[in-house]
């Protein structure tokens, strides 16, 4: 099928231009861009001056497929995704049982295949996810793996983690670590300072990231593995990061939406939805994450999406689970960052889209010809105030319930398909 969309404000994120003009879409794949004319006998949909990027690449989505489907399935999150403007998802495999073995992995893949985007596949680093053992990193790696992470489960063992580095350095996998220090992090329910102390709330410090993102980037240094750190949300890891990188260590870094739209304040009155892993920080480590994306420290914006379930929510502040869903309203939560002057529209799909698709060796992310069609027709002005429930995942614990928010997805293609229409309510 030959597919036009014309009068488009095309977001170039390789480029970091926005220009007007049509896009022509021919086998799944961008054959032309610009100033071009419409064939002959192709579908054309007039864009009518709204921006054309290409679709979110999300690094770092929990699904609960095997073990909590009763929080999100792979139908249900490709539903949230499209509707979001989120063409690939990378999963994570903090899963029940973990996603540690090929068997596993090819479980969760053909479950994934009824889910209406594309969804990749991380694999646990050691097996059950429990720092004692690494998993078959090549026969992983074989059945579809794009990298390794045992997620929020920070391995305390360095023996361990070094030669899981060193055997993933071998194989050319990437691993991505949480950079926490787990002594200082555990039990803790916010970042610690004088609003935890007033509300009575166990925290933890800023420094706590620090000392984990120093620890996995000297084991970087000695092994020299391809290292992607998944959050990285206090002013005080970045000059570690900065320093890694001018050494030539092959480590990029991302940061969730809701710590650079939201902060420590927003906890108030122990509202269970701002309860995050890792706590929101102050307001000025959240504009220095903000800086680092503009300046291009750190890589990746990602949603860091985690369903969970009401019962899960609805207790004491400091019992409560952690995370957030956030696949429908990435876009939207990083709009309010463009509203504000803070990033461009190209800047921000360098960081949702071409940065983590480079980062894992995928085709897209990009606005190019020969790249597959994969993208997002969206509106940033468009006005709206969000309603959990009318949110496609099965879990509604977002924190923006019932917050004004600006920007909406009028179109998803994946490989040239629609796959969300555009809505008019």
């Amino acid at each position: 099928m030959t597919l036009f969309l014309q009068n488009a404000r095309l977001i170039d994120p390789e480029r970091l231009t926005e220009t007007p003009g049509n896009l022509l879409i021919e086998a799944g794949r961008i054959v032309a861009l610009g100033d071009i004319a419409v064939p002959e006998g192709a579908e054309v949909i007039d864009c009518a001056g709204k921006c054309l990027a290409p679709g979110i690449v999300d690094l770092g989505v929990k699904i609960g497929e095997p073990g909590e489907r009763h929080k999100e399935s792979f139908r249900t999150a490709g539903r949230a995704a499209a509707a979001g403007g989120v063409t690939t998802v990378i999963a994570r495999p903090d899963t029940l049982p973990a996603i540690d073995t090929p068997e596993s992995l090819e479980f969760a893949t053909r479950r994934a295949a009824e889910a209406p985007v594309r969804i990749r596949h991380m694999a646990a680093l050691t097996k059950g996810r429990d720092g004692r053992e690494m998993t078959e990193i090549g026969f992983l790696m074989d059945a579809g793996a794009v990298a390794f992470t045992d997620a929020e489960a920070v391995t305390t063992d360095a023996k361990v983690l070094s030669r899981a580095f060193t055997y993933a350095r071998a194989l050319g996998a990437m691993v991505v670590g949480h950079p926490q220090e787990p002594g200082l992090s555990h039990g803790a329910a916010v970042t610690s300072g004088k609003f935890a102390s007033l509300r009575g709330l166990p925290g933890v410090s800023p420094m706590a990231e620090r000392i984990g993102l120093e620890r996995d980037l000297a084991l970087v240094e000695m092994t020299g593995v391809r290292y992607h750190a998944d959050q990285i949300t206090s002013a005080a890891s970045l000059p570690a990061l900065a320093r890694a990188k001018a050494a030539g260590l092959d480590v990029t870094a991302g940061v969730s939406i809701h710590h650079l739209t939201l902060n420590e304040f927003d906890v108030g009155e122990y509202r269970t939805f701002f309860k995050m892993t890792p706590p929101l920080r102050s307001e000025e480590d959240r504009l220095a994450a903000v800086q680092a994306v503009a300046d291009g420290l750190i890589d990746v914006i990602c949603s860091m999406h985690t369903p969970a379930d009401e019962e899960s929510k609805r207790l004491p502040f400091e019992q409560a689970a952690s995370g957030a869903v956030g696949l429908e309203t990435l876009l939207p939560a990083a709009l309010r960052l463009y509203h504000a002057g803070a990033l461009s529209l190209p800047q921000l799909f360098r960081a949702m889209a071409l940065n983590p698709a480079k980062r894992l060796g995928l085709a897209q992310g990009r606005l190019a010809e020969g790249a597959p069609a994969d993208l997002v027709l969206f509106d940033p002005d468009a006005p709206f105030v969000l309603d959990r429930f009318t949110l496609h995942s099965k879990s509604k614990n977002t924190p923006f319930d019932g917050t004004r928010m600006e920007g909406k997805v009028l179109a998803t293609f994946v490989a040239g398909v629609q796959v969300y229409p555009h809505n008019e309510k």
